[in-house]
């Protein structure tokens, strides 16, 4: 099978003329793109269907919320397309073109300003990286890296390779969800990760399932082909309403990913992203429905934590009791936060971590090493 891909609700014929009319106000501001394989997965006839939810444009987001960099990227680019906000790990840009485009994307910012975070040209960033070795680790992004062709992610992964401190290569990607034919379809792909994945250096593929109906068959025979080449597979998503804000569907997500020795890994607050507000759940209450999904799973499908990708770095949420949340920073751009346990008084109304405190300022916490407590 080779999905078609479409950039136009004109070309999918299950939505009518006058939906397409009013969708038109959305698409305006936010490009839409699937394929034929990934809307054959929605059921037409149910209108809050979380795979059409996951992709087809709705009215609701032109509601004014959030902002197109909530989590500051800007702040730590360091060279055309490369960012540098851990010390042990770089990001680069590689592509400015997704399998699909998630209506709940938070860098949706590149498909509005022509990309121009993302660079064709890494050599800039491969010299970064390599005058850094404190850097370990390289996550290729964008963007989605396997929108590209093989070749081009061959060569990218081949020069990484040559640089002798970084060990993990990860590849960030939606494909294996929205088109797992791009991998089922290119034994090209498959030999690249047989050569540069090995017993000393891993590549890991960070999929992107959100929902348990994206496990298919196909889906798994994508999966189980770069398990046998060599790849790891983690899976990180958002907590999304109407998609998997309840236990049971987080769950079966959880223990759906296990048995295919897939590992969950991050379970992301949704950014407050412009166009985001009907994707987002209260912190809290994600938390709640993020420790209920995991009391029903098996110890390996509850590996996943729950965390907000904040500006300052990626901050757990450990814990709740009726008068308190408790965070713990898991990574920070400043190292002096790194560890740092965190206790504000709850506020079941908070989306993000600046609604708990105004101590956020300068890419970093203000306070003491030790707990915070606000009042």
């Amino acid at each position: 099978m080779n999905p078609t891909y479409v950039a136009s609700l004109d070309k999918v014929a299950s939505i009518g003329a006058k939906e397409r009319a009013e969708l038109a106000r959305v698409t305006d501001l936010f490009a839409f793109r699937s394929n034929s394989y990934y809307l054959s997965l929605i059921d037409w006839e149910d209108t809050k269907d979380p795979i059409r939810r996951l992709i087809i444009p709705s009215l609701e987001e032109l509601e004014p919320w959030g902002h197109l960099d909530p989590s500051s990227e800007h702040r730590y680019t360091r060279a055309p397309g490369l960012q540098h906000k851990y010390r042990e790990t770089a990001l680069l840009l590689v592509s400015d073109l997704c399998g699909g485009l998630c209506r709940y994307c938070f860098r949706k910012r590149l498909f509005i300003r022509d990309a121009r975070e993302v660079n064709k040209d890494i050599s800039e960033g491969l010299a970064y990286i390599r005058d850094h070795p404190e850097i370990n680790n390289v996550l290729l992004t964008g963007g989605d890296p396997l929108t590209l062709k093989t070749d081009q992610l061959l060569d990218t992964v081949r020069q990484l390779r040559d640089i002798d401190h970084v060990g993990i290569i990860r590849i960030g990607t939606k494909m294996l969800a929205y088109n797992p034919y791009r991998v089922i379809n290119d034994p090209g792909l498959l030999d690249m990760i047989r050569k540069y994945s090995h017993d000393q250096k891993r590549i890991y593929i960070m999929a992107q399932f959100n929902h348990p109906r994206e496990l298919t068959d196909a889906a798994r025979q994508a999966v189980s082909l770069l398990q046998d080449a060599g790849a790891i597979i983690m899976n990180q998503t958002p907590l999304l309403r109407d998609v998997n804000d309840s236990p049971g569907v987080l769950a079966g997500l959880f223990n759906r990913l296990a048995s295919i020795g897939v590992h969950p890994y991050y379970v992301f607050q949704c950014r407050p992203t412009t166009g985001n507000r009907p994707f987002a759940v209260p912190v809290e209450e994600s938390y709640r429905i993020f420790e209920q999904a995991r009391s029903v799973c098996s110890g390996l499908a509850k590996r996943a934590r729950f965390v907000i990708s904040h500006a300052t770095g990626k901050i757990e949420v450990v814990g709740k009791t009726g008068e308190f949340t408790y965070f713990k920073y898991n990574q920070a751009a400043n190292p002096e936060d790194r560890g740092r346990f965190m206790v504000y008084k709850s506020n079941p109304d908070a989306y993000w971590f600046d609604d708990y405190t105004d101590l956020v300022d300068e890419g970093r916490v203000k306070g003491s090493s030790g707990p915070v407590q606000a009042a």
